[in-house]
């Protein structure tokens, strides 16, 4: 008995709901165009009103993320509708909406612009009209109208800024766009200029952002949204790994089957066929870099597209005419020159435990056979537990070992024991062909005492995967690096003798010097895991598992 009283209770909840949403309906209805102006207005009024209380919600639960500059503007114009007009949509309206059904084209997502319920909208309109019935619902027109409004602001606001905060290395000028901004761009709908223009105008100068966005369409056209299996860590379960690893291989065609369980060499085969279609190290293994591959599919790749054109827009509006740039999970420097790419170097990074941090400076010296004094993190983790173990360690590297006062001291005299955290001395490894830091030394300004420099361990450069450094940036072209900054710098002795060449005496004769730089080169080092290249986006491992963590925390709903 209870449940029927239970169920006919809901029933009459539902039905006094309808009734009420349909009389607000037929309130709404207009019977002229001029009288549907009217109406709506006075909707748009009372619902802006409306949101400002609620955080944004207005009367039929849609939430505006821009609320307040939708208030402001609706105020501004008397809360006429601003993208409609007496029962058709104006130009700039339907052009806004086909630029929100495309944002994915602007590294967006249309989702965040209404784009679903203004669709659904839309379509009612048209389907009235086919059956020649009443499109003149103001609450709609009103709706709708106010939903394309938040849009305009939420993608001037994407598009110029991103969706990512802000920190000390990326913080400008323009970071905060103040109402003025968001109005000035409204104004030029209202004189003709075409929402993609004004969109257009907001976008970085980056080459880098050109470029990948120019690759997206392509992306999108082959993009497959389907479902692949996971591959978990082979630690927790070796056999749930090995079967999902089958699974996954077989999805991606480099399995005939997924029925029948696959031998080890079998598997090892497919494994690098897709290391080589991926463009990572070919050994058949199946490691860290290998599973995030694995676990890589075409929806999440769009999301690291996103987070890749946020961080352009992170960069200075206006970027230096000559600078160096490192993009730390493309393995690569270049000097770019203009437009043009003046060298392009591989690079040897930080491991994932010793990171290769996100800066901006300016290089300001250079070094020849320069010493090399491990900051105290190596000394603590790596040269202390080496040193207790055998003193002789420190000679075997070509560390020597120095006090407060300057004085040498030796490693055989001392208690080790005594130390855990650190030690009261100076350790220096010495200038030549041995030295860790190889014979050219490229100083900045940065808190992380990290900098550009050679190695003495140039064949590493022939692996793929080159995060392998305590932080710093071991640079290959070196050379071609040292060069490019020394013409840059054009000092003349005046008896026709060039800094150049006196840096290329003392490399010969192996001497440690400093040059200062008069003109200092700016220097970016970034973490973007996407870049165009020839019309294609090119993903790079997110070895630092930073766009994992960005997805995580900012994008998590897509």
């Amino acid at each position: 008995m209870r449940t029927k009283v239970y169920f006919f209770g809901i029933v009459a909840c539902l039905f006094v709901f309808t009734a009420c949403k349909n009389s607000n309906r037929r309130g709404s209805i207009a019977v002229t165009p001029g009288q549907l102006q009217q109406k709506a207005a006075d909707i748009i009024k009372s619902s802006i009103i409306h949101a400002a209380a609620t955080g944004g919600v207005l009367p039929d639960s849609v939430k505006l993320s821009q609320s307040r500059l939708s208030k402001l503007l609706y105020e501004k114009n008397e809360y006429a509708p601003l993208w409609c007009k007496e029962q058709d949509w104006l130009p700039a309206g339907d052009s806004l909406f086909r630029l929100i059904e495309k944002a994915q084209l602007f590294g967006l997502f249309p989702e965040d612009y209404h784009v679903k319920e203004v669709s659904g909208i839309r379509q009612k309109f048209f389907n009235d009209s086919l059956r020649k019935g009443d499109q003149k619902d103001a609450s709609l027109w009103a709706e709708a109208d106010m939903m394309l409004t938040d849009a305009f602001f939420q993608m001037v606001k994407d598009i110029k800024l991103g969706r990512l905060p802000h920190d000390s290395v990326t913080l400008r000028k323009d970071s905060v766009l103040t109402d003025s901004f968001y109005m000035a761009k409204f104004a030029l709908v209202q004189q003709q200029t075409s929402p993609a223009q004004i969109f257009q105008s907001l976008e970085p100068g980056h080459t880098g952002y050109r470029l990948l966005k120019k690759a997206i369409p392509k992306f999108l056209d082959s993009a497959n949204y389907r479902s692949f299996t996971k591959v978990p860590s082979p630690g927790k379960d070796p056999v749930a790994f090995k079967k999902a690893l089958q699974q996954r291989l077989y999805e991606e065609g480099f399995l005939a089957t997924d029925s029948v369980v696959a031998d080890s060499a079998t598997i090892a085969l497919a494994v690098k066929k897709f290391q080589e279609k991926k463009g990572i190290a070919i050994d058949g293994r199946v490691g860290e870099g290998t599973i995030r591959m694995l676990n890589d599919n075409d929806k999440e790749r769009f999301i690291r597209i996103a987070i890749s054109m946020d961080k352009y827009k992170m960069l200075p509006e206006k970027m230096p005419s000559k600078y160096v740039w490192v993009n730390i999970p493309s393995y690569y420097m270049q000097l770019i020159d203009g437009d043009s790419v003046k060298i392009n170097s591989k690079i040897i990074i930080g491991k994932s435990k010793t990171r290769t941090p996100v800066l901006t400076s300016n290089i300001n010296e250079l070094i020849t056979y320069p010493q090399w004094v491990p900051p105290p993190s190596i000394v603590m983790k790596e040269i202390l537990p080496a040193v207790k173990k055998n003193p002789g360690y420190l000679a075997k590297k070509g560390f020597s070992l120095w006090d407060s006062k300057g004085e040498e001291i030796d490693p055989y005299t001392v208690d080790w024991s005594k130390y855990n955290k650190g030690i009261p001395y100076r350790v220096v490894q010495g200038s030549g062909d041995a030295n860790a830091l190889g014979i050219m030394k490229f100083v900045f300004s940065n808190k992380y005492s990290v900098y550009l420099h050679d190695t003495n361990q140039r064949y590493l450069f022939g692996q793929v995967m080159r995060s392998l450094s305590h932080g710093c940036v071991r640079v290959q072209d070196w050379d071609k690096l040292t060069f490019y900054l020394l013409r840059n710098d054009s000092i003349s002795t005046g008896r026709g003798y060039s800094r150049a060449d006196s840096v290329r005496t003392w490399l010969k004769n192996k001497q440690k010097r400093s040059v200062a730089l008069k003109n200092k080169m700016p220097v970016f080092i970034r973490y973007i895991t996407c870049e165009g290249r020839n019309g294609n986006v090119i993903f790079h491992d997110d070895i630092y598992g930073d766009d994992k963590m960005l997805k995580e925390k900012y994008f998590a709903s897509k």
